[in-house]
This record gives C-alpha cells, sequence and structure tokens, in this order.
C-alpha cells in the first residue's frame, strides 16, 4: 500500500529530516510512528499525502511514484487519503455537516449522496446530534472527531493521523482511539504519528521508531520504547 525507497528529505534551511527511510505498510495495518521530537515523524507523515517531496528516492502508494506524480494529480491521490491534523483544522464558520460535507463537495459527489454519507459518517463518531453546531460550540475532543469525520467520509484507503491526541486530554484521547480502531476494523490503513506512551503499549500494533532522521526500531507488536 505504501512503500518508501530510500527516502532522504533535506530542506532548503539545511535541516535534514529523513535519511535514507525503506519501509512498506500493507492494506489494513495499523502503524504507530513514534520517536523524540524532530525526530522526522511529522515529515514521514508529510511525504504520504504529497505534502512534501523527497529531495532523493522514490515513495510509492497503491505502486504510484509520487516524487513523479504531476501536481495536478494530486488532488486525486488524496481522494484516497484521509488527513488527521493535532489542531483539528476545522472551517470555523462552516457547521459540523458543512466540515464533513466540504470534501465530498469539491469532488462534486451528488448532494443526496453527500446526505447519506455525512449522516453515517457522523453517527460512527457519535455526533449525529451536533451535526448543526459550529466547531466554536464544540469541545476539543468533539473537534477531532469532526476531523474524522472529515477524513474518512469518502472512504479512503488510508487514513494518516499526526498526534491526533497531542491537544487532548487521557479520557478523550481513549475514546478518540477507539473510533481510530474502528476504522481500521472496516479495513483502512491507518499511519499514526503520536507521543502518547500508553496508547503505543496498550492499543499495541506496529511500531516503526524514527531517530534523526533514520528508522532504528521496526516491531510488528512494538512498545513506545521513549519516556514519555
Amino acid at each position: 500500500m505504501i512503500q518508501m525507497q530510500d527516502v532522504h528529505k533535506k530542506y532548503p534551511n539545511g535541516v535534514t529530516a529523513l535519511n535514507g527511510i525503506d519501509v512498506k505498510i500493507e492494506q489494513g495495518e495499523f502503524v504507530y510512528v513514534v520517536g523524540p521530537s524532530g525526530a522526522g515523524k511529522s515529515t514521514f507523515i508529510k511525504m504520504i499525502y504529497r505534502e512534501e517531496k523527497p529531495t532523493k528516492g522514490a515513495i510509492l502508494i497503491n505502486g504510484v511514484d509520487l516524487s513523479r506524480l504531476k501536481d495536478k494529480k494530486v488532488p486525486l491521490l488524496r481522494r484516497n487519503i484521509g488527513v488527521v491534523f493535532q489542531d483539528f483544522k476545522l472551517l470555523p464558520k462552516l457547521t459540523v455537516y458543512e466540515n464533513v460535507a466540504f470534501a465530498l463537495e469539491v469532488i462534486e459527489e451528488q448532494p443526496a449522496l453527500i446526505k447519506k454519507k455525512v449522516m453515517e459518517t457522523l453517527e460512527l463518531v457519535g455526533l449525529k446530534h451536533k451535526a448543526r453546531m459550529l466547531p466554536t460550540e464544540l469541545s476539543g475532543g468533539e473537534q477531532q472527531r469532526v476531523s474524522i469525520a472529515r477524513s474518512i467520509v469518502n472512504s479512503p484507503k488510508v487514513v494518516l493521523a499526526d498526534e491526533p491526541t497531542g491537544n487532548l486530554d487521557p479520557d478523550t484521547s481513549w475514546e478518540i482511539m477507539s473510533i481510530f480502531e474502528e476504522i481500521n476494523a472496516r479495513g483502512t490503513t491507518v499511519v499514526m504519528a503520536t507521543h502518547n506512551k500508553d496508547i503505543v503499549n496498550t492499543m499495541q500494533h506496529r511500531v516503526i521508531a524514527i531517530e534523526n532522521g533514520r528508522i532504528v526500531r521496526d516491531e510488528e507488536k512494538g512498545e513506545y520504547g521513549y519516556e514519555s
């Protein structure tokens, strides 16, 4: 599903974020990406949805080489990739329903199908009853649920999450993680960068540890391995 071959990333300021990454992630896997701050985790995630391009190496998503993908084809790629951010990135003037529907409107989905998909997805994340509220009327955990709903409403093959519980209290974090587990159980590949030691050690999945831009550990049912 996702393959990186000798991927390097050096930013214009001279910082080397990734240094010779080789990895394969299969369809349906749940993968945690862990490591110290500044290790290259966010860059790793950004590479997969072509927010950043590698300085060297190849990244294949479903056999498509992203380094050779024309810019006009990137929106088509991202239809199959959902992204969840730490800071939610919701549109503040749109309701919960409108934020989730927006992902379908930009690809010109039929209105009747948009309504069906949005309501089904809001039900999955437990927010069907708050469809008409604005993001400012929601708690942080509820806003993250909207962000997740927006990322999965188009039934992507891959969901990427960059510190999705970073701004949430422990109880809410577990609730959010149960949604990711459900998404993964439905066959979606989940790749999550996280600093949450308790979640990684309790809800065990494959762990890829990155330090100084290199993969130093790749374990099938791994543990966090760092002081939180």
